[in-house]
């Protein structure tokens, strides 16, 4: 039969490459025809379906998920929610669509792709080519529907959630200028995390919920501003479990809720789960990417430690941010409470949202992996926590702090913040850690903005090496309580010459001339390392 095709496309078969025939087969297909009981029956995405040979090298992935006809509810616009929903803006990342919808009572929702496409990402002139193809094909590494679980598993585990629902949309007149974008496709309509969310449980019922840009904005203005960490890190124990590995900044929203003493502080909201269950490494040639690619985590039964690297790599920046005063207890004990609440019960019931024709093909799958992937946590969490111990950076703010480092014998020493009030006191603490040599390499304290002082009160085990950086304004470096017969330890001051006083003994204490990079000379260039400026 080869020999009737022409000579190119003989080859992409021959390779097991998609044909443009057979990627462009959904979109010429004619629309499901829409019952009285406003259901229909309709697959995801049945151009994935391919040949032995194209899924011995290139994935089995999740295609049979994606080619079945599974039976969903009809969306209404006019009906959804009391009042309505009117599209108001189309918008979405390199692979999904979204389009977002506004209620009468001012409330968002948006509408996101089941369907996936990361062509978008290439010069146009590549879009329809062979690499082109190759890309679109691979949207079979997500499943269709994993999403539509999380919201259980999740309320479980006590992260906050939004709460996806899956919906066909149909050739509807009140989509008005987005109708031929849109219509006649598969969708998880839910609820936009900003701004008022006093009515969704699910958000902490915050009245204020905003973006990392914002919440990271204000972090770094002010100590007035803080992340509730604890429970950043049960959101993030949660997203390895699920092997979500995209979960870059952008990926969270944030609650804000008043603290005392005028702070605030922000909860995280974790959204867009379309990495999560990830299925990459099944095909001979796409197991050899993943060998490169250490970051496109494929959803075992085991969470190898050798992986928690690359599966917490887009999420680094932030992990050493607001990680950074939690204990190796506070992970085992956050690790030992998730795994209490991710019960046999939980994960069976949240598997049960499903159509029946989805959990036909992956449920018992995804129940074994989900308990076994359970039953690592702990030692995920371990592992999770040496990484980040190697090599710490702490930074303050662009208002005055007093950084306190404090010998506390062989191997350790103590790092305190405090703000600092106009009078010199200690203003409010704002995190600190007991150090280990033994866990940790380095330790980089950044000044940022303000006029800020670092007190070296003793001398740290020589084995700890500490980094001072002045950033911007005046600051003042002393020592304090120095021993008799001191040795001499590796702590470096970083002096950028801009009228910083220091008071320290140069034979006990490196001091080094320097220019001070763009992303820590400040709280603006601080949000350089979070890609967030």
């Amino acid at each position: 039969m080869l020999t009737f095709l022409p000579t190119y496309r003989a080859l992409l078969l021959a390779l097991g490459l998609p044909a443009a025939a057979a990627t462009r087969a959904s979109a010429q297909a004619a629309p499901p025809v829409i019952g009285a009981d406003s259901l229909v029956h309709v697959a995801a995405g049945p151009q994935y379906r391919r040949g032995w040979l194209h899924q011995l090298l290139w994935g089995f992935h999740y295609r049979q998920e994606w080619a079945t006809p599974v039976t969903v509810p009809v969306l209404n616009l006019r009906t959804v929610v009391p009042g309505g929903l009117k599209p108001v803006k189309e918008g979405g990342s390199f692979q999904t669509r979204n389009l977002r919808l506004v209620a009468p009572d001012g409330r968002q929702y948006v509408l996101r792709s089941v369907d996936k496409d990361a062509t978008a990402a290439l010069p146009e002139d590549m879009r329809e080519g062979w690499i082109g193809r190759l890309m679109k094909d691979q949207t079979s590494v997500i499943h269709p529907y994993g999403a539509y679980i999380v919201p259980r598993l999740a309320q479980a585990a006590d992260v906050y959630h939004t709460n996806p629902r899956l919906y066909f949309l149909p050739d509807d007149p009140s989509l008005g200028e987005f109708r031929q974008a849109f219509a006649n496709q598969l969708y998880l309509l839910e609820e936009r995390p900003e701004g008022d969310q006093r009515q969704v449980s699910s958000f902490g019922g915050s009245a204020a919920v905003t973006s990392s840009k914002n919440a990271f904005q204000s972090l770094v203005a002010s100590p007035r501003y803080h992340v509730d960490a604890r429970r950043y890190l049960r959101s993030r124990l949660f997203d390895m479990w699920l092997g979500d590995w995209s979960r870059r900044e952008d990926q969270w929203r944030w609650a804000a809720f008043p603290g005392p003493d005028s702070t605030v502080v922000y909860r995280p909201i974790p959204r867009d789960r379309d990495h999560a269950f990830f299925k990459f490494d099944d095909g001979v040639l796409t197991r050899i990417v993943s060998f490169v690619k250490t970051n496109y985590q494929t959803f075992t039964r085991d969470i190898k430690l050798h992986d928690v690297e690359g599966l917490n790599r887009a999420a680094r920046p932030m992990d050493k941010s607001l990680l950074v005063y939690l204990s190796k207890d506070d992970f085992q004990q956050v690790a030992d409470s998730l795994r209490r609440a991710l019960t046999d019960k939980v994960i069976g019931e949240a598997l049960q949202v499903w159509p029946r024709e989805v959990y036909a093909l992956s449920g018992e799958e995804f129940r074994q992996k989900l308990q076994s992937r359970r039953e690592q946590l702990p030692r995920v969490a371990e592992e999770f926590y040496r990484q980040l111990a190697r090599e710490v950076e702490m930074p303050g703010t662009d208002e005055p702090e007093r950084f306190v480092i404090e010998a506390a014998g062989r191997w350790q020493a103590w790092v305190r913040v405090y703000s600092l009030r106009p009078d010199g006191r200690n203003g409010r603490l704002i995190g600190q850690r007991l150090f280990d040599a033994r866990q940790t390499g380095s330790i980089r304290l950044f000044g940022l903005g303000g006029n800020d002082e670092f007190q070296l009160i003793g001398l740290p085990d020589r084995r700890l090496r500490i980094h001072l950086y002045d950033g911007q304004g005046q600051d003042l470096v002393q020592q304090l309580q120095v021993p008799p017969r001191a040795t001499k330890t590796h702590v470096t001051v970083y002096d950028s010459g801009d009228g910083n006083v220091l008071k320290v003994e140069k034979g006990l204490i490196d001091v080094e001339s320097y220019q001070p990079k763009a992303n820590e000379y400040d709280g603006a260039g601080w949000l350089l390392r979070h890609r967030l400026y």
